[in-house]
């Protein structure tokens, strides 16, 4: 294997090279590691949920932020994006099989950073 544990696809059969710029699994992992992407991943763990209930559970994202990082994650194949033909649409947001087991060790994690966090001081 090469220096710094860089695998080409001939060597690890269908992996990428995720530390060139051009690696399409490297722009999946800004997306989901993004400031946002990572809320939405873990709000959409438990139900889907409408546009303005998946804003109203992510305290401070703007609707601008909250429709970029979706239009990002559905692209990706991590979230699904079904359309209601009611006037006006109602559109529901929620995670793709693939979108679920990637979220899955991001609430292990959430999980593991609140169980430790200390209570604020008043």
């Amino acid at each position: 294997m090469k220096e710094g544990a860089q695998l080409t696809q001939a060597e690890a059969g269908h992996r990428y090279e995720v530390f060139h710029t051009d690696c399409p699994a490297r722009d999946m992992v800004d997306h989901v590691t993004s400031r946002w992407g990572v809320w939405v991943l873990i709000s959409l763990r438990s139900d889907d949920l409408r546009f303005y209930e998946l804003r109203n559970s992510i305290q401070g994202i703007s609707e601008k932020m909250l429709t970029q990082t979706l239009r990002a994650l559905v692209q990706d194949g991590l979230v699904r994006r079904e359309v209601e033909p009611t006037t006006p649409p109602q559109v529901t947001y929620g995670l793709t099989e693939f979108g679920r087991y990637v979220s899955e060790p991001l609430t292990d994690l959430f999980n593991r950073i609140t169980q430790r966090l200390q209570p604020r001081s008043p």
